[in-house]
């Protein structure tokens, strides 16, 4: 498939090959997303926990992502990317066999732990690298990779809703577990650029990078933003299953509902971005997504609840790739050390929110829960409003 950002724009071959390896490295990072949330109910019925230590599963995925987030940037920025992305890929899939073959939660948690790991390395380095390989359309082209998570995402609750009751849930992680291989086998076979900082790191500039203002208001947003997409995306299907009695089969089809509605979302920015600031399709995707939220967290009926899933979908297609790519632009010479910034903190956010939401639920109820992305969302639209002050010409 020959991947371009813009109809008019030629790039070398080699350079279109490398975006079609980020882009099969982010499809297997929408995996990374989808998968605890979409096999979570089936979980729950081979092993014997509760929905406080659910959360914790997320809490120790997202801090995997995390602990790699704040490493990823200074090793590719410093050694490259070719290693880095094919270990992260192996990590992927390493894990996914052992949520096949886990019989206790502890074997849970040490999965969650890779697949955090494997993830965190694929989604820094797939968009760092992407930034890097289209510096004249960073927007469109950091979009056009999250259509691929999308698909990536989309895919494992499509099979879970589709073929779970025909081919079981070991085979469709045997599947995904393949799929994650993918990505390895380019990475190792394609020749990638030289690192930006071969001759050594340059830790004056990169501290300038880390205190800039707009590299902290940018990481705030993706905190709340990635908190929102966390629990959205892991706990939509238990809270449609337990609150509104869907069945586990339709609750994976709404789910797949909302991560198509992200790709079909950031189709539409690919175009938007042309005539639209990143900046005001970042505040009123934030604006849609409120609505949405509300809608979930207040639905009195199961179909408007689902409804508002696939809504808040497409409230957050523009949000975490546009914001990437402000920063891209802002400091293209150390992006990766930049984006490891903002993803640390974007991540902590993807951390807390979602075992936050397990928590309310065991102390109230997971519609309670539900009213954190209300929350997440107006942040995100009040820092917004912060970042489009800063950026305002003097």
């Amino acid at each position: 498939m020959e991947i371009t950002i813009a109809d008019n724009e030629k790039k070398p071959a080699s350079v279109r090959s490398l975006m079609s390896s980020a882009c099969a490295g982010i499809f297997v990072f929408g995996i990374v997303m989808a998968i605890l949330g979409a096999i979570l109910p089936s979980l729950f019925s081979r092993i014997q926990f509760n929905k406080s230590e659910a959360g914790n599963l997320f809490f120790y995925m997202n801090l995997a992502m995390l602990a790699m987030s704040v490493f990823f940037g200074p090793i590719v920025d410093r050694f490259g990317y070719k290693i880095f992305l094919a270990l992260s890929s192996l990590l992927v899939a390493l894990s996914l066999v052992l949520f096949n073959v886990a019989s206790t939660y502890s074997f849970l948690i040490l999965a969650a732990v890779l697949l955090g790991f494997g993830g965190g390395g694929l989604n820094g380095g797939s968009n760092a690298l992407t930034s890097d390989l289209y510096p004249e359309r960073r927007s469109a082209a950091l979009n056009l990779l999250g259509i691929f998570f999308g698909f990536g995402a989309l895919a494992i609750p499509f099979l879970i809703g589709t073929l779970l009751g025909t081919i079981g849930l070991t085979t469709i992680l045997i599947i995904a577990s393949l799929l994650s291989l993918i990505p390895f086998v380019l990475f190792l076979a394609l020749r990638f650029p030289l690192a930006k900082q071969a001759q050594g790191f340059p830790l004056r500039q990169a501290a300038k990078v880390v205190g800039h203002p707009l590299v902290w208001l940018c990481g705030f947003l993706l905190f709340f933003e990635s908190g929102n997409e966390f629990t959205v995306g892991g706990w939509t299907s238990t809270y449609l299953n337990e609150y509104f009695h869907l069945t586990p089969t339709v609750a994976s089809f709404v789910l797949a509902g909302y991560w198509a509605a992200i790709m079909i979302g950031r189709l539409i920015i690919i175009r938007l971005v042309r005539v639209v600031k990143n900046e005001i399709l970042i505040l009123g995707s934030a604006i849609l997504a409120l609505i949405a939220a509300v809608i979930m967290a207040a639905s009195p009926s199961g179909a408007l609840a689902g409804f508002g899933a696939v809504l808040i979908g497409l409230g957050f297609a523009a949000i975490y790739p546009t914001t990437l790519a402000i920063v891209g632009e802002a400091f293209p010479a150390l992006s990766g050390t930049a984006f490891s910034v903002i993803f640390v903190i974007g991540l902590a956010g993807g951390m807390t929110a979602p075992w936050l939401t397990g928590k309310v639920a065991m102390a109230s109820s997971l519609r309670q829960g539900f009213f954190i992305p209300v929350v997440c969302c107006a942040m995100i639209i009040i820092i917004q409003l912060v970042i489009m002050r800063l950026k305002r010409p003097k």
